[in-house]
C-alpha cells in the first residue's frame, strides 16, 4: 500500500489537472461545442485514473486490517456516499451540495452511539446501585437472624437441662417403687411356696398310691402288646421269605433255560450272549437277605445320598478316569468327550435294566399279591432292599458296547474302554438307585451345538464366555422332572454347530487291533465290534 501510495504522490496528474480546469477556464467561450467535450473527457479519464489508483490502495487497506476491521467505517462512509452519487448519476441531476459529507455522517454516527453508550452506563450505574442497596438488606437481615438463632440455642439448652433434671428425678420415683414391688413379690413367694410344698406332699402321696394301680395295669397291656408284635414280625418275615422264594424260584427257571441254551450247538461260538441278569455262579453265591435299615430310609435321605455319590462320581471318579485315558491320548478335548458318552450311555443302559428288572420282580411277587392294594409299593420296596441284585457288570459291557460304535469319539486304537469299568459300574449303580426313587432323577439332554443354557450347565475355565452356542459336553446336568437338580459343565466356543456337523460326519472304522493286550483288564473274555453299526452311524443316541 505504501508503494501505492508513494506513486500517486510523485505523479503530478493532480496539479496537471488544475492547470488544466484554469486554462479551460479560460477558453470555454471562445471554443466549440467539440473542444469543450474533449477538455471534459480528458478530465474525467484522468480523474477515473486517479480514482482506480485510490480504490486499489483502499483495498490493499481493508486486506491488511483482516475480515472485521474497517468494516464499520465502509458502512457508514462509503457505501452511502456511492450510493448518492450513483443515484444523482442514473437520475440525470447533479449531486446536491445539502447532501452531507462523509465526515459529517460520521460525526453523527459518533454522537449517536456516544449518546446510547451513557444512556446505558447510566442504567448500568442505578442497576449497581438497586444491588448494592439489596445486598445491605440481606446483610442486615442475616445478622438479625443469628440473633435469634442464639437466641433459641440458648432457650433450648436451658429446657434440655430442665428436662434432663425431670428424667433422673423420674427414675428415682421408679427405683423406688420397684423396690416396694419386688419387696412385696418376694413375700407373696414365699408364702405361695411354702403352700405349693405342702400341696406337692399331698399330691405326691395321691400319685404314689395311682401309680402303683397304673403299673400293675400297664405290664399286663405291655405283655399282650408284646405277644401280638411277635406275632406280626413271625408273619412279615414269612410272608417275605415266601416272596424271595417265588424270586429265587424264577431265577433258577429263567437260569436253567439259558444254560439249556448255552450248551445247544452255536454256529458263532467266540460270541457271547448277551444277558441282563446275574449269573448262575453270582446268583447261586450271594446270599439274599432283606435289609430293614435300607428299607426304613426315607427317599429325602436316599436322594441326597445320590446327590451326593453323584457329586463324588463328577469330583473324584471323573479326575481318576481322565488321568487314565490321559496317559494314551494327549488331547484334552477327546478325553472329556469319551467320559461324557459314557456316563450318558450308562443312565441310558441302567434305565433299561430298572425297567427289565421290575418286571421281573413284578411277574414274581404277583402270586403272593393277587388281591392287594399296595402292589406296587411292595415292588418298590423289594426293589430298593435287594439293589445288589441289580447285575452291573452286565451294563458296563452294554455301556462299552455302545461306545465302541459311536462316532463322536475318536482316540487311538490301543486304548481300550475297558479302563473305564470301574467308572462305568459307579455311574449304572448311582443311575439305577436313583430310578428308586419318586420321582425318579434322570440327566438332561444334550447336543453338540445347542444354545448354551445357563440354567443347566457352568461354562469350563477354557471355554469362550461371549460364544452362545456348546462345543462339547463335560457332564450332563442332573433332572427331577423339569426343575434342575445340579448342573453339569460344558464347553462354549464360536462355531461350535459348524465344528460338530464336521465331527459328527467323521465316521470311521475302528477294527479292533491285534496289539493291544487284554489281559492286563481282566475282561478278556469280552469281544468287541469295532465296526460301527449300520443304524448308530448317524448322530450319537442320548
Amino acid at each position: 500500500m505504501a508503494e501505492n501510495l508513494r506513486k500517486l504522490v510523485s505523479n503530478e496528474s493532480l496539479r496537471s489537472m488544475q492547470d488544466k480546469l484554469e486554462s479551460w477556464l479560460r477558453e470555454y467561450n471562445t471554443n466549440s461545442c467539440n473542444q469543450n467535450l474533449n477538455h471534459c473527457l480528458e478530465l474525467i479519464e484522468q480523474v477515473a485514473k486517479v480514482q482506480g489508483q485510490l480504490f486499489g490502495i483502499l483495498t490493499t487497506a481493508a486486506q491488511e486490517g483482516g475480515h472485521y476491521d474497517g468494516v464499520e467505517i465502509i458502512k457508514s462512509r462509503l457505501l452511502p456516499w456511492l450510493e448518492t452519487s450513483f443515484t444523482a448519476a442514473s437520475l440525470g441531476k447533479p449531486v446536491d451540495s445539502r447532501v452531507p459529507s462523509l465526515q459529517d455522517t460520521f460525526d453523527k454516527e459518533r454522537h449517536k452511539e456516544s449518546g446510547v453508550r451513557d444512556r446505558d452506563i447510566q442504567q448500568l450505574d442505578s442497576d449497581l446501585n438497586s444491588t448494592r442497596n439489596q445486598l445491605n438488606q440481606v446483610q442486615d437481615d442475616l445478622a438479625t437472624t443469628e440473633k435469634t438463632l442464639e437466641e433459641t440455642k440458648n432457650r433450648s439448652a436451658i429446657s434440655l437441662l430442665a428436662a434432663e433434671e425431670e428424667i433422673n428425678q423420674l427414675r428415682k420415683q421408679l427405683k423406688s417403687l420397684q423396690n416396694q414391688e419386688d419387696s412385696r413379690h418376694r413375700t407373696l413367694e414365699h408364702r405361695s411356696s411354702e403352700q405349693r410344698s405342702s400341696e406337692q406332699r399331698r399330691s405326691e402321696q395321691r400319685r404314689s398310691e395311682q401309680w402303683g394301680s397304673e403299673q400293675r395295669g400297664a405290664d399286663r397291656r405291655n405283655k399282650e402288646l408284646r405277644s401280638v408284635e411277635v406275632v406280626s414280625d413271625y408273619e412279615q418275615q414269612l410272608r417275605t421269605l415266601k416272596d424271595e422264594i417265588a424270586v429265587l424260584s424264577a431265577e433258577k427257571s429263567a437260569l436253567q433255560g439259558r444254560s439249556t441254551r448255552s450248551r445247544s450247538p452255536s454256529p458263532a461260538p467266540h460270541r457271547r450272549s448277551r444277558s441282563r441278569s446275574a449269573s448262575p455262579s453270582t446268583a447261586v453265591a450271594k446270599i439274599r437277605s432283606p435289609s430293614p435299615n435300607r428299607a426304613k430310609l426315607s427317599s429325602v435321605a436316599r436322594k441326597a445320598a445320590l446327590l451326593s455319590r453323584f457329586s463324588d462320581a463328577y469330583s473324584q471318579g471323573r479326575l481318576d478316569a481322565q488321568c487314565m485315558l490321559r496317559r494314551c491320548i494327549d488331547k484334552a478335548e477327546t478325553v472329556q468327550r469319551i467320559i461324557y458318552i459314557a456316563t450318558v450311555e450308562a443312565f441310558h443302559v441302567a434305565k433299561m435294566a430298572f425297567r427289565h428288572f421290575k418286571i421281573r420282580v413284578r411277574k414274581s411277587l404277583t402270586p403272593s399279591y393277587v388281591e392287594s392294594n399296595d402292589f406296587e409299593d411292595a415292588v418298590s420296596d423289594y426293589i430298593i432292599c435287594h439293589l445288589d441284585l441289580y447285575d452291573s457288570q452286565s451294563s458296563v459291557n452294554d455301556v462299552i458296547r455302545a461306545m465302541n460304535v459311536n462316532p463322536k469319539i475318536s482316540f487311538p486304537p490301543e486304548v481300550d474302554f475297558c479302563l473305564l469299568s470301574n467308572f462305568i459300574q459307579e455311574i449304572c449303580c448311582i443311575a439305577f438307585a436313583m430310578q428308586t426313587l419318586e420321582p425318579p432323577l434322570d440327566i438332561a439332554f444334550g447336543a453338540d451345538g445347542e444354545v448354551f443354557n445357563d440354567c443347566k450347565y457352568r461354562r469350563s475355565y477354557d471355554s469362550d464366555f461371549t460364544a452362545p452356542l456348546v462345543f462339547y459336553h463335560v457332564w450332563p446336568a442332573l433332572m427331577e422332572n423339569d426343575n434342575v437338580i445340579m448342573k453339569g459343565e460344558a464347553v462354549t466356543k464360536r462355531g461350535a454347530f459348524w465344528n460338530s456337523v464336521r465331527s459328527v460326519s467323521r465316521c470311521r472304522s475302528r477294527s479292533l487291533s491285534p496289539i493291544c493286550p487284554r489281559t492286563h483288564i481282566g475282561l478278556s473274555t469280552i469281544s468287541r465290534s469295532r465296526s460301527p453299526s449300520p443304524i448308530r452311524c448317524g448322530l450319537p443316541r442320548f
